[in-house]
């Protein structure tokens, strides 16, 4: 059999030469105009799965570990006990109050109609006021008069949605009352309905309707899942904090934590995959497959390593 060896040229020593630190796929590095994590991409709908949630908003507590059994044939530490670091979720229970639904078109997803539940909290309804305290707080009170002539128009907008929309997705807000946060806006979400017929995501969505839903009805133990949040804002930092460049000899005139030479003489102009200093911190980021441990029940703690 033929076998294939690919030859790579020797690099010479790290002080002249190395592989770039920092990737460059996630330029611009800049701070994320929205303060929370939002769902860029759902999981795949399963039509023969029963309606079920997709994502959840939890508020990061800290860190901890936990001793656990290994059971990894093959492994060094099959059948030994190991030491894992872990992180711990609070996630009160969030309040549905709304369902929007999409359709599909050659550009994409486009919303097709919103329909809202009749009661909102005030934690919810912050979250459309700059300025609470100095608002009228009239938000919503037209729109509940729909649900005064026994919800016909309600009836017919939901109708709409069972008859056009491909994509059904709930909102939900949280409850940060709850929290020891010292906030009272709620983080509005919208989560997406997957499994059953586009009626019974439409169904599932409005029984949920002022409900709270709780973090246990979403995950479950040793489930695989992915996090999206805001990193920890760090300001302005230089090229070796934001970009792990080497710094420089000690005798360097005028300062050492720099790159050394920003580019050749031609092209004339600064290429973009130089490292500089800038933005540091507060960038979205999503990271994958991360194990939930526990879920800890009534507090909605969700430990994920």
């Amino acid at each position: 059999p033929v076998r294939w060896l690919q030859a790579f040229p020797k690099m010479s020593h790290r002080k002249f030469e190395h592989p770039r630190c920092g990737s460059l796929g996630f330029l611009p590095k800049k701070r994320c105009r929205r303060g929370r994590g939002k769902i860029k991409s759902f999981p795949r709908d399963d039509a023969t799965k029963p309606p079920h949630l997709t994502g959840f908003i939890g508020y990061k507590a800290g860190m901890t570990h936990i001793l656990r059994d290994v059971d990894k044939p093959g492994s060094k530490l099959h059948k030994k006990e190991t030491c894992e670091s872990v992180t711990m979720v609070e996630c009160p229970p969030m309040i549905v109050v709304g369902v929007v639904g999409y359709v599909k078109t050659v550009r994409g997803l486009r919303t097709l109609n919103t329909v809202w539940a009749e009661h909102l909290s005030d934690e919810c309804k912050r979250r459309f006021y700059k300025n609470w305290y100095k608002a009228k707080k009239k938000a919503f009170t037209k729109y509940v008069k729909k649900y005064t002539d026994g919800k016909k128009e309600i009836e017919s907008e939901l109708a709409q949605l069972k008859k056009h929309c491909s994509v059904i997705r709930v909102l939900a807000h949280t409850q940060v009352r709850k929290l020891n946060l010292g906030q009272k806006k709620a983080h509005m979400i919208e989560i997406q309905v997957n499994g059953g017929s586009v009626a019974d995501k439409v169904d599932f969505a409005t029984k949920l309707f002022e409900k709270a839903v709780t973090v246990d009805s979403v995950f479950n133990v040793n489930e695989m899942i992915d996090t999206i949040a805001i990193t920890k804002g760090r300001g302005t930092e230089g090229v070796v904090t934001r970009w792990g460049v080497t710094r420089l000899p000690r005798k360097t005139h005028r300062g050492l934590r720099k790159v050394a030479c920003v580019g050749a003489w031609h092209p004339a102009r600064l290429q973009w995959s130089v490292a500089r200093a800038g933005q540091h911190g507060f960038h979205h980021r999503t990271e994958i497959n991360k194990k939930v441990r526990r879920v800890v029940w009534p507090f909605g703690v969700l430990l994920a390593v």
